[in-house]
């Protein structure tokens, strides 16, 4: 969420800096309700001094004998005039709340307006593999290896499901240990959270109310506090876990991870190219989340960048790394990079980790503060987050990457040890 005072004294900036990725701004009633709310508090705030102030004189003048039954009047109808004060203000404080949880984050100075058009690659590392021979595609590999079935996991869950199957499930295992040790060799803390989520988690995280129909409701219920949500990823619990806390500053930066599956609507249909993995209702993904003070935030949005950045090296896999634009960031993200891998048979880059800065819009939403060392003031921190990875992508890269023209399948030597061979072979039986 936005901060109001920086909306009240600078609306043209905090305008034009959203107008990187909106297309239409005006905070005229914004500020109408705002200008109205502080006029009504004022007044109210000097009723209620008011009303307080004779209360207290009333029992000395009852005292006295003194008749007080018009004084009682008064102050009925003062009272009367301050609870309806009471309620504008509470209705205006709504109607400011909806507005500013209906705004995305204001995006970095440094992020280019615009969407994907102006997304920039930053650097590319490897090299895009050369076949001497016809090269297959991931679904057709991991059909062939008897890694995944596409056809029974459309059977049980629907268009958009697989199931891993054999050394497939292996292989998918080995990715999720491969990404777990290195985030405990980094000192990263490992979490497993719910997967259910209440409707305050999704809030607190921006994805809600705007995106509410993403997820999957888990009762058939309107939006509201008693709803829950299947996650969709885990930086849905982890921006919670420290909700309406304090943290001291000398606690920070706190870094997590944890591993869960995602589940996500996906809404629209699939791009034919985005068959097999690419895209689905359900995957499994590293998250790795972290909280800071505002001077550091943009070093750890650095340091979680060349994080996930060296496990993709770590696999061998042909990658790069692009800056997004404006209108391509996520809507609670200030800034965003994304790492993204090489899928030969599309020609194409997919993104296998976002890594964001929230800066301080998700914690304003969650309250989630941090009190200074030296003044013993607080303030929000900054919230931060990058897949670290997602696995839906890594295995149609690693696949199709790495395909001999035999059609087996060289098994990066990071995984070996889980995997148990150095190629994946077509088995001798189908399951």
């Amino acid at each position: 969420m936005l901060d109001i005072n920086r909306i009240r004294n600078n609306p043209e900036e905090v305008r034009r800096a959203l107008l990187k990725r909106m297309d239409n701004v005006d905070f005229t009633e914004l500020l109408e309700w705002d200008k109205q709310r502080r006029q009504l508090i004022a007044s109210n705030d000097e009723k209620k001094a008011k009303r307080n102030k004779v209360s207290d004189e009333i029992p000395r003048l009852k005292k006295e004998g003194k008749d007080i039954s018009g004084l009682l009047s008064e102050m009925k109808l003062l009272s009367d005039d301050i609870k309806k004060a009471d309620d504008e203000i509470k209705e205006l404080e709504k109607k400011i709340n909806n507005f500013l949880s209906s705004l995305p984050n204001i995006p970095a100075d440094d992020v280019e307006p615009g969407g994907k058009e102006n997304n920039k690659v930053i650097r590319t590392w490897g090299e895009k593999p050369v076949f001497n021979f016809k090269p297959k595609n991931h679904v057709d590999l991991a059909t062939d290896l008897g890694l995944v079935d596409y056809e029974r996991g459309a059977r049980i869950g629907g268009s958009g499901y697989w199931v891993y199957t054999g050394l497939g499930a292996v292989l998918e295992w080995a990715l999720l240990n491969y990404f777990i040790e290195e985030h405990l060799k980094d000192g990263y803390i490992f979490m497993l959270p719910p997967h259910i989520l209440t409707y305050k988690c999704g809030y607190t995280a921006g994805q809600f109310p705007k995106f509410v129909d993403d997820v999957f409701k888990v009762e058939a219920s309107e939006p509201s506090e008693d709803m829950h949500f299947l996650l969709p990823t885990a930086e849905t619990a982890l921006i919670n876990f420290h909700r309406d806390e304090i943290l001291n500053e000398e606690d920070l930066p706190r870094k997590y991870f944890a591993y869960t599956p995602c589940y996500r609507k996906e809404a629209g249909s699939y791009r034919a190219e985005e068959r097999g993995m690419i895209r689905g209702h359900q995957f499994n993904k590293v998250e790795m989340f972290q909280y800071t003070t505002p001077e550091t935030s943009e070093k750890a949005l650095e340091e979680l960048v060349n994080k996930a950045e060296r496990l993709v090296q770590g696999l061998g896999l042909h990658h790069r790394v692009t800056k997004l634009a404006a209108k391509d960031c996520s809507a609670s993200m200030g800034k965003t990079f994304d790492i993204e891998v090489w899928i030969p048979s599309m020609n194409d880059y997919k993104e296998v980790s976002s890594a964001s800065n929230a800066y301080d819009y998700q914690a304003r939403r969650g309250n989630i503060r941090f009190r200074r060392s030296d003044t013993g003031k607080t303030e929000f921190v900054h919230t931060l987050n990058a897949s670290g990875l997602a696995t839906s992508r890594i295995i149609p890269a690693i696949l199709e990457q790495f395909q001999q023209e035999d059609g087996s399948v060289v098994v990066p030597e990071v995984l070996r040890k889980w995997v148990g061979t150095d190629v994946i072979r077509k088995p001798e039986k189908k399951i």
